[in-house]
């Protein structure tokens, strides 16, 4: 068993806001998104990128208590889709990489409602259940910042912060352990995967079609044959 820590907490019941979540999304040019995706799906990939944005967008969206969801995002393709779904899309993106995209749409979001919850969500989460991620959510304690591993337990899904605590965005390879470092409590939550498989490979897409996808990632897989 992995011995608890002052950086890890298994939460008992939903201790979070009652309602108001703004869901901060980052999501490249579909033309260099999922690059390792490229020898299982081809001249697909961008259509896979999209389409798992779509899917999490969705999912998002009809998740309880989320009352607004941003991405940040200069794809001219993506962004009105995604907008047509309901989402706030920040297309100023700021360049800089990943982080600092996020931190920028926290910024956004913090304008839009500044009293409100806030959490940074991976766009590739083509399963994802609006239950699972509601109860995520609502793990995230009061005060502070917290964030859920993703499936292989070194990367992470999603990162929280209660109003008034900054979002400080460590995403990337090795991000569960610098999110850890950076005083966020670890929420371990069991019966939540469809938040924790993002999707960067072949083996991981089969993972997620395996949990059952989106319409958006159905739709394309039976367009296209693709298995």
């Amino acid at each position: 068993m992995t011995p608890m820590t002052q950086d890890t907490v298994r939460p008992t019941g939903p201790v979070a806001p009652a309602a108001g979540w703004s869901l901060v999304l980052p999501l490249k040019p579909l033309a260099l998104a999922k690059s390792r995706l490229a020898p299982y799906a081809g001249p697909h990939r961008a259509d896979l990128a999209l389409s798992f944005a779509l899917d999490t967008v969705t999912a998002a969206l009809a998740t309880p208590d989320v009352a607004r969801v941003l991405v940040v995002t200069r794809d001219a393709t993506a962004g009105p889709r995604l907008a047509a779904l309901g989402a706030v899309v920040v297309a100023d993106e700021p360049g800089g990489g990943l982080n600092r995209a996020l931190a920028h749409g926290a910024s956004a979001a913090l304008a839009l409602a500044p009293r409100a919850p806030l959490a940074a969500l991976s766009a590739d989460l083509p399963a994802l259940r609006p239950a699972e991620l509601a109860r995520v959510l609502g793990a995230v304690p009061p005060r502070g910042r917290a964030f859920l591993p993703d499936s292989p337990g070194l990367g992470t899904t999603l990162l929280a912060c209660a109003p008034g605590s900054p979002l400080a965005p460590a995403f990337g390879d090795g991000s569960r352990a610098r999110h850890a470092a950076g005083g966020a409590l670890e929420l371990r939550l069991a019966d939540v995967e469809s938040v924790r498989r993002d999707v960067d490979t072949g083996a991981d897409l089969g993972e997620a079609l395996a949990l059952g996808v989106g319409p958006h990632t159905s739709a394309l897989f039976t367009r296209l044959s693709l298995s």
